[in-house]
């Protein structure tokens, strides 16, 4: 086409949009053939009276019907920053060790569920509990519809079981999420360099010979909202700044996307304190086992099963929830 590259910043637009609609096809007609094989293996097992047949088909159609809900899912993932990366902020709250516990617990399990769904993870700053667990944590997914599913995770999360530190006793805890959509170079964020205060620290690390003596850490407070994020993953004082000024964009994206949408009281409903009456999600491992979403009420008892990665089943309701204005909370 004449004239595409003339403007690289929609030329660049217009193949992504093009390589989303491609995937969607390509989608569309998989699902399609396989649920051609299902009908005639079907068909055959019926026909042969053949249990081993019948046994695949069965499986193809589970198969198949996994499949389906993806695509499902898909549909409801049309907001405009839906398709973008994700900055997720963990943070403990009242429980003490066990909520900086509790804490990495979710950090392994966004982890695991990225790599499950081969998405590229990318820990931009973690600071360890004085016992176990951690004080906080920042880390990017980067992936096709990152931030579509993991905006779902954002609110309180509680868990309850039997404590392994000190006392055997039954032992509540809390840790909070934050979800933001890693914005891309081209979206416009109008930051004024004044507003930003850059302040650097020593980079907590490994002792001996490998002890970082440089003040690599940086940290940025964005003064007209208050917004701070720190990074200090990189030993480069100049690419732990880099990445903290993409988490800030992030972050005051964020902010403007809930201020078009006047979303203010759900924005207040996330801020609420890490700790009882204000959670999303539950995490019981005594005297049960069972995960259950208090928004969408989708629940589950494979508790093992979601710290280590199966958390789709829980963005899925809570995305088909948003579609339907059924959200809770």
């Amino acid at each position: 086409m004449p004239g595409f590259w003339d403007d690289n910043v929609r030329a660049q637009e217009l193949l992504k949009e093009k390589g989303q609609l491609e995937r969607v096809v390509k989608d569309w007609r998989a699902v399609k053939e396989l649920a051609d094989d299902v009908a005639t293996l079907v068909e055959l097992a019926v026909e042969m009276e053949d249990d081993d047949t019948a046994k695949e088909a069965a499986e193809q159609v589970e198969l198949l019907a996994t499949k389906v809900r993806t695509l499902e899912t898909r549909r409801l993932l049309s907001e405009e920053q839906d398709p973008l990366d994700a900055i997720i902020e963990i943070n403990p709250g009242m429980g003490g060790t066990d909520a900086c516990d509790f804490a990495e617990m979710l950090l392994r399990m966004y982890m695991r569920w990225a790599e499950q769904n081969d998405h590229a993870v990318e820990l931009l700053d973690r600071s360890d509990g004085e016992e176990a667990g951690i004080k906080s944590a920042t880390l990017a997914i980067r992936g096709e519809y990152a931030y579509g599913y993991m905006q779902a995770e954002t609110g309180v999360h509680r868990l309850v079981r039997i404590s392994p530190f000190g006392k055997a006793i039954r032992q509540t805890s809390f840790a909070a999420v934050h979800v933001y959509p890693e914005i891309d170079d081209d979206i416009e964020v109008d930051i004024n360099p004044a507003d930003i205060r850059m302040d650097t620290m020593r980079a907590s690390g490994a002792g001996g010979q490998h002890v970082n003596t440089t003040d690599s850490a940086v940290r940025l407070t964005h003064e007209p909202t208050g917004v701070v994020v720190l990074c200090r993953a990189e030993r480069s004082q100049h690419k732990n700044r880099d990445k903290a000024m993409k988490m800030l964009r992030a972050k005051l994206y964020q902010l403007e996307l809930e201020k078009r949408m006047e979303a203010q009281a759900e924005v207040n409903a996330k801020k609420m304190k890490i700790d009882f009456g204000s959670q999303i999600r539950s995490y019981v491992m005594q005297p049960y086992q069972q995960v259950k979403d208090l928004r969408t009420e989708h629940v589950t008892g494979d508790i093992s099963g979601v710290f280590d990665g199966n958390v789709s089943p829980f963005m899925e309701a809570w995305l088909a929830a948003r579609a339907d204005g059924t959200l809770s909370n």
